[in-house]
């Protein structure tokens, strides 16, 4: 009954299937004129043959002559007669052997398949909807916040423009709705003014379109846009944006962050309110070679370390973790004890060889003013003639080519950061560069998060994900959201105190041991506590703010379910 209905607004509301309805009709009407004629003549040549039956027995012959079935139990003499079976078996074999199924696909099973394909790729999503995410392109931007908004629970729909798009991501398990960007009354069919945010991660043309757009309908939903220009951050602004997020800037200051001036010290990457956290690199420190209760920090600075990185993979920390000269430890702390433990620790060179960056588009140029305001000298080697904008800091020539790379130092560079757009190029480029300098640093970007791991088996000592950091920016301007990715596959969360945990000191909540998450800080009406003890109880109201791996923050929400 409900695909009838279907069919019959399918019907209404487009004008050429009320054509092909009306054809339909006619095309009826014609074959039931055509039976009923058969059928009388069938009695009047009967008679002529001395013969009579009933009006049922002619209407049951038609049928059974011109649908081939020729049973035949009833049959003409003479040759007018035989005749006329043969016009009615040519007539029926043209109605029903060809107009017929034609008609059926056409009319029938046609307008079946878009009224189901209309309903899975819905013009419209239902009044009850409201919190949700609106996302105005599928990329790998959209991608990445899809998956973190279905671990939390999270309604969201993607924007599509056309049924083939809809109905490819619709296999791919992804809720969308179709219409135009530039339509208004597309924002209102998604019910814009209940959602949580629109997010637009389009060219920065487009966004300001749909930012225009969305605030005919709504004045108050947050709209988040992505921005490729500086000067488009004031136009997207102006268009009605609450939040501008240029990526490309946000990734060059995460690359540089990472890099590694040939110094031993630790690098803030992450913090929420005063909860720092921050990566050191060990090299060259009297932290090589100890286990980690040997080492005393916590005693010493009152950092807690959270783990440890050993070529891209991080590891939760362990009393009998040995330190060696690659590893960079994951510390938590106040500014005043990372400050300390760069007194205590921290070597610094006095004279470092620059660093080389590899590609000079926007990430590439942005990598270069982070590690610039760091106090660190680099080298962007650029193949295209109209990036090159300054002699001295850039390098022309196809990375690739060892004679380039020579020429940008590759030989003393203490850190190679390859910043390029494609991942096939960057697995390339880090695997070229681990062979060139096995004990270099060597950073990578990557666009898909599904190449992480491929560019860490080629070599990458860190490897950071355009697509999972976009989506985590977009992510933490969510209310319900206190997610921050602090490295790629290491989360900074803070939830509410789960009811299971309250009234139990940390190291009963097991919390470390189930799940994989640390318990790091945890925030109060008074305040927040930074590195609690052990024996630190959970109270009624607080949130804790825990760090883990993508898998461990799976593992706590599966578990408690906050």
């Amino acid at each position: 009954m409900k695909i009838l209905f279907t069919q019959i607004s399918f019907f209404l509301k487009n004008k050429p299937e009320q054509r092909n309805l009306l054809l339909l009709i006619k095309l009826s009407a014609v074959l039931l004129a055509i039976i009923i004629f058969f059928t009388i003549c069938f009695h009047l040549l009967m008679l002529r043959e001395g013969k009579e039956f009933s009006w049922i027995t002619g209407f049951y012959w038609t049928l059974t002559v011109m649908s081939t079935l020729g049973f035949g139990d009833i049959t003409f003499d003479g040759d007018l007669g035989r005749t006329f079976s043969i016009i009615v078996l040519m007539t029926g074999m043209l109605f029903l052997l060809i107009l017929f199924p034609f008609t059926f696909i056409n009319f029938f099973y046609s307008p079946w398949m878009k009224a189901q394909e209309q309903a899975r790729v819905p013009r419209k999503l239902p009044d009850s909807i409201k919190g949700h995410v609106v996302l105005t392109k599928f990329d790998p931007v959209a991608e990445a916040l899809i998956k973190k908004l279905k671990r939390i629970n999270f309604p969201y729909v993607v924007l599509v423009r056309d049924y083939a798009e809809g109905l490819r991501l619709r296999e791919m398990d992804i809720e969308v709705m179709l219409g135009d960007l530039d339509d208004p009354e597309t924002y209102r069919a998604l019910h814009v003014q209940q959602a949580a945010l629109v997010a637009t991660t389009a060219s920065d043309v487009v966004n300001t379109g749909v930012a225009f757009t969305v605030r005919e309908v709504s004045l108050k939903v947050p709209i988040i846009a992505t921005c490729n220009v500086e000067a488009s951050e004031d136009i997207l602004q102006l268009a009605g944006c609450t939040h501008v997020i240029r990526l490309g800037e946000i990734m060059g200051i995460y690359l540089a962050r990472r890099a590694s001036g040939g110094d031993a010290s630790a690098q803030i990457i992450g913090e929420f309110g005063a909860l720092k956290i921050a990566e050191a690199s060990v090299k060259g420190s009297s932290l090589v070679g100890k286990q980690l209760r040997e080492t005393g920090l916590r005693a010493i600075v009152g950092v807690n370390v959270l783990g440890v990185w050993e070529r891209g993979k991080f590891k939760a920390a362990q009393p009998e973790s040995v330190i060696n000269k690659n590893t960079v430890l994951v510390l938590a702390g106040s500014s005043k004890q990372i400050e300390l433990y760069n007194k205590n620790f921290c070597i610094k060179k006095t004279k470092t060889a620059p660093l080389l960056i590899i590609g000079g588009g926007r990430v590439g140029r942005a990598t270069g003013r982070a590690l610039l305001e760091r106090g660190l000298d680099y080298r962007i080697v650029e193949k295209l003639p109209d990036r090159i904008l300054n002699d001295e800091k850039y390098i022309f020539g196809d990375a690739a080519e060892y004679e380039v790379l020579l020429k940008a130092g590759i030989d003393k560079a203490p850190c190679a950061i390859i910043s390029t757009h494609d991942d096939d190029v960057n697995v390339y480029l880090t695997v070229y560069c681990r062979k060139l300098r096995p004990d270099m640093q060597v950073i990578s970007r990557s666009t898909l998060e599904r190449n992480l791991a491929t560019m860490h088996r080629a070599g990458a000592d860190f490897v950071l994900s355009y697509a999972s950091m976009g989506a985590n920016a977009i992510l933490n301007l969510l209310k319900r959201s206190d997610t921050l990715m602090v490295a790629e596959g290491l989360d900074l969360i803070k939830v509410k105190a789960p009811e299971q945990l309250v009234g139990k000191s940390i190291a009963e909540s097991n919390i470390r041991k189930e799940t994989g998450c640390t318990i790091i800080a945890i925030k109060s009406e008074t305040g927040m506590k930074i590195n609690p003890e052990p024996t630190d109880i959970i109270s009624e109201g607080v949130e804790l703010i825990l760090i883990g791996t993508v898998e461990a923050e799976n593992n706590f929400f599966k578990e408690f379910g906050t």
